[in-house]
């Protein structure tokens, strides 16, 4: 370490064949593991992409075999590490997929394919939990209520369903959680994953005894809990070999959502940040622990140490890919926005509802589908895709209105996820929700965020505050415009109404 006194600044030398210090952030996602190699200094220096399969073995059914993860994995870092050496790794950050239901027997096989978190088919164990258990004393136990993607109505199903399985379960855990447990050894989770189990007490952050007796399990088969920054373990050795590193130390991690927080620097007291990923989410970040009345959001733990209140649409950039690839057969996103002719942005006739695998946040129907209204014989293309835009902002919305409601006045929010590098998407939203959005400098949301946690993990930094006022600024932002303000409260008004007008119909349908 030399001291400059004139300059009065310090620069640190690593002997690690003269390089900085390496990181590895992975971001296990629905369609893809996304990895990130970035230096101490939070500059990104690679990054990589494994794509693997959804599987859908029943109409509303989600489901993926965590061996595809894994694989991901052990292919994803040598090659993210082509070009450098992997002895300068010091430390590997997991984000991942929220609430997805692994399990592994007492030889550590999976016993069965992951129910992962967008799967709808626990109406029945979410409408017990509900009304036999009660919304009241679940949000006494957990400061939540149970939605259908949530772990425990997912243990409950398997219980009633395949109840040979689940007698040999040995091993709870979440889908990032399996990809520390290959890489370490070590059965644990860290607090804003396990937020969302409806199995944690999160204001106290510890598991529930009255949830685990609800589910039939035993804090035994649960993983041990964590801060996001705490490092678990290290890598087993021959797993650092076959990956190309050392034995380097491993955190905790984070939920997706929670990561995607820390990347964009929502940390702290009442900051927002807006994903518009596979799902869609609005994070607003708390010092304190708070339950929203009506359990319209989801009051979970944050991977600052910290809380947030979270609401969570199931559909959001998905949508998207549904129209262009399923319905448009056109893969050229970018061609497809350039013909929207952006005269009818808050003018669209044309209206979308969202809800292609259920919904969450705020109505929590799993029998709700997507849905156009407004179809005639001149519309085109172009007009469908800007109701699904504008549909999705619109389902956000419904998430901020009730924030708004019990007093959080979100009046700008840092924005991530695939669908934020749409400029016109942006636009949109920014209009439909009057508010600024601010772009962060580093656009890879949960991938990044778990890189700064494993940094902090890693002692360069004393916490997530300092790590974030040095690795992140804000690049760009998107102001809404009073004219489209005006148009879009007119036709959100509009938006609102359509859910109501059909909830009993989606149930009839169904019958």
């Amino acid at each position: 370490m030399t001291y400059y006194p004139d300059r009065n600044i310090i620069i640190k030398y690593y002997f690690y064949w003269g390089d900085f210090l390496l990181y590895i952030g992975i971001d296990l996602g629905t369609s893809a593991t996304k990895f990130l190699l970035v230096d101490e200094t939070g500059k990104i220096l690679n990054s990589i992409s494994k794509e693997y399969p959804v599987i859908y073995p029943k109409s509303g059914w989600s489901e993926q075999d965590p061996n595809e993860w894994w694989n991901a994995v052990k292919t994803g870092v040598p090659e993210l590490l082509k070009g450098f050496d992997g002895a300068n790794v010091n430390g590997i950050g997991v984000a991942g997929q929220m609430h997805g239901l692994v399990v592994l027997d007492d030889n550590d096989n999976v016993i069965r394919n992951v129910i992962i978190w967008n799967d709808g088919r626990t109406a029945k164990e979410t409408e017990y939990l509900n009304t036999v258990v009660g919304k009241k004393q679940l949000s006494k136990n957990t400061a939540n209520i149970a939605f259908a993607g949530f772990t425990a109505p997912k243990l409950l199903w398997m219980k009633e369903n395949e109840p040979e399985n689940f007698k040999r379960i040995s091993k709870i855990m979440l889908p990032k959680d399996y990809i520390n447990y290959k890489l370490t050894g070590v059965h644990a989770c860290d607090y804003s994953d396990a937020s969302g189990m409806l199995l944690l007490d999160v204001k106290n952050k510890c598991w529930s005894q009255e949830m685990l007796k609800v589910c039939s399990v035993t804090k035994e088969q649960m993983p041990k809990l964590f801060e996001s920054y705490d490092v678990i373990g290290n890598v087993k050795r021959e797993i650092a070999s076959e990956l190309g590193i050392n034995t380097v130390n491993v955190i905790a991690g984070a939920g997706d959502n929670a990561a995607a927080a820390i990347g964009t620097g929502t940390i702290g007291n009442g900051k927002c940040n807006i994903s518009l990923g596979t799902s869609g989410t609005v994070f607003i970040s708390s010092e304190k622990h708070g339950v929203d009345e009506n359990n319209a959001l989801h009051s979970f733990c944050h991977a600052d140490s910290g809380f947030h209140l979270m609401g969570c649409i199931l559909s959001a950039a998905s949508c998207h890919k549904w129209i262009c690839d399923k319905i448009f057969t056109e893969t050229d996103y970018n061609k497809l926005e350039q013909e929207i002719d952006t005269s009818l942005l808050g003018k669209n006739e044309l209206f979308f509802l969202p809800y292609l695998m259920g919904e969450r946040s705020p109505i929590n129907d799993t029998d709700a589908t997507g849905m156009f209204i407004g179809l005639r014989p001149d519309t085109t293309r172009s007009q469908m895709l800007l109701a699904v835009l504008e549909g999705v902002s619109f389902a956000i919305r419904d998430n901020i209105e009730v924030a708004k409601a019990i007093g959080i006045d979100v009046k700008t929010s840092y924005i991530c996820g695939g669908g934020a590098k749409s400029k016109l998407w942006r636009r949109i939203l920014s209009n439909i929700l009057n508010i600024e959005l601010q772009i962060p400098n580093a656009e890879e949301g949960p991938g990044y965020g778990s890189a700064m946690l494993s940094i902090v993990g890693a002692g360069e930094y004393k916490n997530i505050n300092e790590c974030a006022e040095k690795l992140l600024t804000v690049k760009d932002n998107v102001l809404p415009e009073k004219e489209l303000v005006n148009l879009y409260e007119e036709r959100y008004n509009k938006f609102k109404q359509i859910y109501p007008a059909v909830k009993e119909l989606y149930k009839k349908i169904k019958e």
